[in-house]
């Protein structure tokens, strides 16, 4: 969640002007998902919708700056700093097999996972028995690591 900025925090860098419509329209969508009723659904699956848009938005800013290279280094380290993405998952993206992780949670093999594994989103379909269907139990995603 980006912080709240106040008259003594530092104005953003140029060009954020060109994205803040989006990043408001993640903000927005973020406070409804926050607001929205969690009746009958597990603990876990509460905070699924939270963890979609947070991977949107820091999917974005990430796209941004190292695939279209629109966002200049200064804007991009101001909304990292922020809080509107998360620094920890895109510094994996940046990593060989893990283009498409959904959370950092699916990766860490203590206390999270089975018997120090990664998450079960991470096993390629190919591996899968025929007929399973796979969904992280940390984020919902239908297999992150899986090929389309």
């Amino acid at each position: 969640m980006p912080k709240i900025r106040t008259q003594r925090t530092k104005p953003p860098p140029e060009g954020y002007e060109d994205i803040q419509d989006v990043l408001e329209d993640y903000e927005k969508k973020m406070r409804d998902a926050e607001n929205e009723d969690h009746e009958g659904k597990r603990k876990v699956e509460s905070v699924w919708p939270v963890m979609r848009i947070s991977h949107a938005r820091s999917r974005y800013i990430y796209d941004l700056y190292y695939k279209r290279e629109l966002i200049s280094r200064e804007l991009y380290d101001w909304l990292i700093k922020q809080g509107y993405a998360d620094a920890n998952l895109i510094a994996k993206w940046k990593k060989q097999g893990y283009e498409k992780l959904c959370c950092v949670r699916c990766i860490q093999t203590k206390d999270m996972n089975f018997q120090g594994s990664t998450c079960i989103c991470r096993v390629p379909k190919a591996q899968l028995k025929k007929g399973t269907v796979v969904e992280c139990p940390h984020c919902g995603c239908r297999g992150c690591a899986s090929s389309d």
